[in-house]
């Protein structure tokens, strides 16, 4: 058997064991141990066991990790997510699906200090959907707005994927930071503009609710100053240059931490919760690094990888259409494998087709977060969907999937104009590190 034979048998044993929803890391493990002891034999598999675990653990770019794993779920803890809702509903519930859009906004702003997909679409179920259903909200509509404002979690920084994604790409996070923010902006604003559609178009899905006082929404904000503060202080720090993403990561979890002790929101069982939590996250992720750091070395052995970059970059087509190719590729992965898994196992293969077709790799990490995030709320996998549907059983995982479509069709075209108009995620980057 060749070895570009067994590179592609086990290219498509992986895939059909995170399918099977075996561990990512594990599954990561077994099938690039496996294929290097095939291909390099035995005493190379203890050669990458022995440095593999240093290399990663020690890393710059990974150690940002873990912390802002703390200050988000330090920010779940406190009880944080609430006081966006409720300020955002306060300025927006008036409008004609104003609950929803509220949803979104606050899903944006919990978004930017946690990182995390999974505990923003959580978090903000639990806090938006009882209370979009008791106005008489469409469950489709509830649905739709969670399960999209979820995926803002991955997009606007601090964001863990695109900390993989630099990992991975020996890029900057604080480059992929400034280049998510834009983009980020535009999602919000592209998910909002379809909730007002939608809701024009019927009506009775999104109703109207009383319009707030001035003097009830100035009071709603002192409850989220401390969100715009720890973010400010992330986000400022690192786009100025005061700090390091890691030494940001350390400051925005200690002002998190401080912020919901003062505050009475947050005690020893939250933070005990929240470390715990956090050294769960952290450990799960290691593992799927420390096991694509076997995959990659089999795939290379097996000449899978610059194979697949001979066949794209000898294609007799325009660069764009290659592109095109691609993000095709990984909107069909996301919808059937998590979107970690999706970048730590395409990105290796990809970013040198697209450094070859001259694209720029900041752009591009953008490009994948944004495709990636697709998969979150597509079927079969759509684990935002299917989070929602556990939390509230009482909408059908048929109307929940309904609801994120109009969303989709959003993304599509948030992806067709940075895709145009790459600016929207360089010119900041440009602006802040020159």
């Amino acid at each position: 058997m060749s070895s570009e034979l067994i590179g592609l048998t086990g290219m498509a044993l992986l895939i059909v064991l995170i399918v099977l929803r075996s561990p990512i890391g594990l599954a990561l493990l077994f099938v690039g141990i496996g294929g290097t002891w095939l291909l390099a034999g035995w005493r190379t598999v203890e050669y990458i066991g022995a440095n593999a675990p240093v290399h990663v653990l020690t890393s710059n770019t990974l150690s940002v990790l873990p912390l802002f794993l703390v200050m988000g779920n330090l920010a779940v803890q406190s009880g944080m997510a609430t006081s966006l809702y409720s300020a955002a509903s306060k300025f927006v519930g008036h409008l004609p699906g104003g609950l929803a859009a509220g949803t979104i906004l606050a899903s944006g702003g919990f978004g930017a200090i946690c990182g995390s997909s999974l505990a923003t679409v959580t978090t903000v179920t639990r806090i938006s959907v009882p209370e979009m259903l008791r106005y008489g909200y469409s469950p489709k509509l509830a649905a739709g707005s969670v399960g999209a404002g979820g995926t803002l979690g991955i997009l606007i920084p601090p964001s863990l994927i695109m900390i993989i994604y630099a990992y991975l790409t020996e890029t900057s996070v604080g480059r992929l930071f400034a280049a998510g923010m834009i983009p980020g902006v535009v999602a919000i604003a592209l998910y909002c503009g379809t909730i007002f559609l939608w809701v024009t178009l019927k009506p009775e899905i999104g109703p109207r609710q009383p319009r707030a006082t001035w003097g009830e929404r100035l009071r709603s904000l002192k409850d989220v100053l401390g969100v715009g503060l720890a973010f400010g202080i992330v986000m400022g720090g690192i786009f100025l240059g005061f700090f390091s993403p890691t030494e940001g990561a350390a400051i925005g979890a200690a002002a998190v931490l401080a912020i919901g002790v003062l505050s009475g929101q947050l005690g020893f069982m939250g933070i005990f919760a929240a470390l715990r939590d956090s050294a769960y996250v952290s450990a799960m992720i290691f593992l799927m690094v420390i096991g694509v750091e076997f995959f990659q070395f089999f795939m290379e052995a097996s000449r899978v990888p610059s194979a697949i970059v001979s066949f794209f970059t000898g294609l007799e087509a325009p660069r764009l259409v290659v592109l095109l190719m691609i993000i095709g590729m990984l909107v069909l992965l996301g919808c059937v494998l998590d979107s970690i898994a999706i970048v730590l196992i395409m990105t290796p293969f990809l970013y040198p087709i697209v450094m070859d077709l001259g694209y720029d790799l900041i752009w591009f990490g953008i490009i994948m977060v944004m495709v990636v995030e697709i998969g979150l709320m597509t079927p079969p996998f759509g684990i935002n969907v299917f989070v929602i549907n556990s939390m509230v059983p009482q909408i059908r995982l048929a109307e929940a999937f309904a609801g994120v479509l109009p969303f989709i069709a959003a993304d599509i075209v948030r992806v067709a104009l940075l895709v145009a108009l790459p600016a929207l995620s360089l010119w900041l980057p440009g602006l802040l590190f020159g």
